[in-house]
């Protein structure tokens, strides 16, 4: 069952996405050739519990780690290493903050140094993937509106949408019910109440869009090598417009 919020319960999933865009910006100044990803990570906890928050995915099934950490060929739940970034490579950094039992959830894909023509296409046209699938989350609109959005854009580019893996409701749990697929048909599924809380999150490969599993069971990888990047927000739907409530909105918190 979809579970609908209130304004008040908005509010508060406002607030930890204040913090978890606020711990983003700081990372974006961060990277750069020679960092890791285990430093990056170490960084966003002790970011996000000064925040009065914590990082909801720490210990998550069992996952070990703050931030999930997915460069060049992975295309998620990347575990963070002790590898330094190097120039040209792109990262993925994915991130649930839980501020006073409330969750916010958002990935951005950082470049490190100087990327190629090609890398900063796929990043720029996931980007915008996902800005298309928030602008057809308005109430009356279906889940394949969001769904048809991203893949027609992303395809139209060349590129391929990941089918495994779909944004989420969202809210005191991580995975809410709702599923919002990357791709699929218009005028289908779920329709769009007000008072929905969900994430898109697609993940945007440049070659095939089928996945292979690491052996730590997490890290989902291209089977064809090729880059994949992702960009996901959490949004509530309003009388008016969807609400980004992961948005830049300030640097400091």
């Amino acid at each position: 069952m979809v579970i609908i919020k209130t304004a008040k319960e908005i509010g508060y999933m406002e607030e930890a996405g204040k913090i978890l865009t606020a711990c983003h910006l700081e990372i974006r100044d961060l990277i750069r050739p020679g960092i890791t990803t285990l430093e990056i990570d170490q960084f966003a906890e002790e970011f996000i519990r000064s925040h009065g928050a914590t990082p909801e995915q720490k210990g998550y099934k069992g996952y070990p780690f703050a931030t999930c950490a997915s460069v060049n060929d992975e295309i998620c739940h990347g575990f963070p290493t002790k590898d330094s970034l190097k120039d040209g490579d792109i990262v993925k950094i994915d991130m649930v903050v839980n501020l006073q039992g409330w969750l916010a959830d958002s990935a951005w894909t950082y470049p490190v140094g100087q990327i190629s023509k090609e890398a900063e296409r796929l990043i720029k046209v996931t980007k915008e993937c996902l800005y298309l699938g928030i602008e057809a989350s308005i109430i009356g609109n279906r889940v394949g509106d969001i769904s048809h959005a991203i893949q027609s854009h992303a395809e139209g580019q060349g590129f391929s949408v990941v089918r495994d893996f779909m944004g989420h409701g969202i809210g005191q749990i991580m995975h809410e019910d709702l599923q919002v697929p990357h791709y699929g048909r218009p005028h289908r599924g779920e329709r769009l109440r007000e008072g929905m809380v969900f994430t898109i999150e697609p993940m945007i490969n440049i070659g095939s869009y089928h996945l292979k599993i690491d052996p730590n069971k997490w890290t989902a990888r291209t089977t064809d090598g090729s880059l994949s990047a992702q960009y996901e927000h959490t949004i509530a739907i309003t009388k008016n417009s969807p609400l980004v409530l992961t948005e830049q909105r300030t640097k400091k918190v």
